[in-house]
């Protein structure tokens, strides 16, 4: 059985501003007052005590005092330090708390409200308090809302004040009114509106209930706004995308047309000058051949002119793939010497110098056995002259007065001499050194013709096969493309369309050849002259 301390824990006050309740002066409850109540507890229920009598809600008249009613109630924490559960085991409405709660001090300090009781509200009815027993409240327990309507204020509306436990261990103090109190907190501590939930970026196919939805309000304070998904970067070929290299060759091509324009301009105005007229009637971009010259291009001319186009052009596809291949995958090695051992790329691009060389050596017995070397080798110093007339004339666009089947301008002489006789020899000694023919052992010739020097030179060579390649097609389709076409592949002076489609044909050979240059098709070519293998 509980028993209890002798002064009982005040707690808040039940008028604002009044003193805590209990009263100072209230007595403490007594054991020896509660009657003897069953306190069975069914199995497996939780243990459940009767509790003490409840005041009535605050009435008006003498009748209040009868407002009581009991009920069992759950045992919980003491209320003094060391105590038993409260409340006590056996409590009862005695005819003591009655008064209490009948002498509640109801008075209205000086300054406060009146406290006017509104209409009774039917309170909503939960679970029993007792195994098996009636639904807590009872039925006829109803629910006051006090306002309070000061003599000189607007009536103002204020919220009922929880009432809570007492505190055990308070000094006395006057009593309080209990059911009449209400809250005064200003409507300014509201509590604030939920954040609204930020939209999702997508349509959501699933609904992931509460949890979903909490997950969302922090991600909504946490990430106000939703930021975009960033494009991926665009694909680049080199240091430029597509789009930016399109521009560029525009840009570029603008350029290149506005300087050439300018270029053009600029030299017809030099032209135009006195002293560059007498100039030009000097030298009018061609000399007189020798005498006993050849008119015109043998046949044998035409066939050396073709491979020489189909031989140079594989050589500078192959030549480009070695210089940019990082990993052959395919090897050649000569029978002879099977450690040794070379891409395919490399075994190709030599064997195409040697059948260019072996082209290139039967084309020089042949110009020189037939005196087709006059056209091409300067016989006179009135070559440089005139070269410097005909390329004035070139930029002017007022091209130089001549005849290749007849004979070239100095400049074309200069040129062709140039490749013939110089970029040609060049091109086969500098690769030779590079090659595996080169004697590796042979110290002091390597100290004499170093290897770095022919890389230095072989590819600058190159290029300079490359511009003479595009400025000598250049000019052949500016300068009267069925006459030129016809000397250089049909064998005849004249302008008709034989020489055009001659060309065609050597065009589709070369092209031909450009696709087929692959390990597919070389590797059994290669096998004929040695050992093909994989990485």
């Amino acid at each position: 059985m509980a028993t209890y301390s002798g002064s009982v824990r005040r707690g808040l006050p039940r008028t604002p501003g009044g003193q805590p309740w209990p009263a100072a002066d209230a007595p403490a409850p007594s054991a020896a007052s509660a009657p003897q109540v069953d306190t069975t507890i069914p199995t497996n229920e939780p243990e459940v005590v009767p509790a003490p009598a409840v005041a009535a809600r605050a009435a008006t008249g003498p009748d209040a005092a009868t407002a009581v009613s009991v009920a069992s109630v759950r045992r919980g924490l003491p209320r003094t330090p060391g105590g038993d559960p409260w409340p006590p085991v056996e409590v009862t409405a005695s005819a003591s708390a009655t008064a209490a709660v009948e002498q509640v001090d109801t008075t209205i300090p000086a300054g406060e409200p009146e406290v006017v009781p509104a209409p009774a509200v039917a309170v909503r009815r939960g679970l029993p308090r007792t195994p098996g027993g009636e639904p807590w409240p009872p039925a006829a327990s109803v629910q006051r809302v006090e306002t309070a309507t000061p003599a000189t204020a607007p009536t103002e509306s204020r919220p009922s004040v929880r009432r809570g436990l007492p505190r055990p261990g308070a000094q006395p103090a006057d009593a309080a009114p209990a059911a009449a109190s209400v809250a005064t907190a200003p409507a300014a501590h509201a509590p604030a509106p939920a954040p609204a939930l930020a939209p999702l970026p997508f349509q959501p196919s699933v609904f992931g209930g509460a949890a979903a939805a909490r997950w969302q309000a922090d991600r909504a304070r946490t990430i106000p706004t939703h930021s975009p998904i960033p494009a991926p970067d665009p694909t680049r070929y080199g240091p430029f995308t597509r789009g930016q290299w399109v521009g560029a060759v525009i840009v570029a091509a603008a350029g290149l047309l506005f300087a050439a324009g300018m270029v053009v301009l600029a030299t017809r105005w030099f032209l135009s000058l006195g002293f560059m007229q007498d100039f030009l009637a000097t030298y009018p971009g061609a000399y007189e051949l020798p005498a006993g010259a050849p008119v015109g291009f043998p046949a044998w001319l035409n066939w050396q002119h073709f491979l020489n186009i189909f031989f140079m052009v594989l050589i500078i596809r192959s030549g480009l793939t070695v210089r940019h291949q990082k990993r052959p995958s395919v090897f050649w090695s000569p029978r002879r010497n099977p450690k040794r051992k070379i891409s395919i790329a490399l075994w190709f691009h030599q064997s195409l110098d040697i059948l260019w060389l072996v082209n290139g050596v039967i084309f020089v017995v042949l110009l020189f056995s037939t005196g087709q070397w006059m056209r091409l080798v300067p016989t006179s110093w009135d070559v440089f002259p005139n070269a410097l007339s005909a390329g004035l004339q070139y930029l002017s666009l007022d091209w130089p007065v001549e005849d290749g089947w007849i004979t070239y301008n100095s400049l074309q002489q200069l040129a062709y001499f140039a490749v013939v006789f110089l970029a040609a020899p060049l091109a086969a000694i500098t690769g030779v050194r590079m090659s595996g023919i080169w004697p590796k052992n042979a110290t002091t010739l390597n100290k004499i013709y170093p290897v770095e020097i022919a890389r230095a030179i072989h590819f600058p060579v190159m290029l300079f096969f490359v511009l003479f390649i595009v400025g000598h097609v250049t000019l052949v389709f500016t300068t009267g493309a069925l006459h030129n076409l016809n000397s250089m592949f049909a064998a005849n002076g004249g302008d008709s369309w034989i020489g055009f489609w001659f060309f065609v044909g050597a065009m589709f050979v070369v092209a031909i050849g450009w696709v087929a240059a692959r390990p597919l098709v070389l590797a059994p070519i290669a096998r004929l002259f040695g050992t093909v293998s994989g990485r």
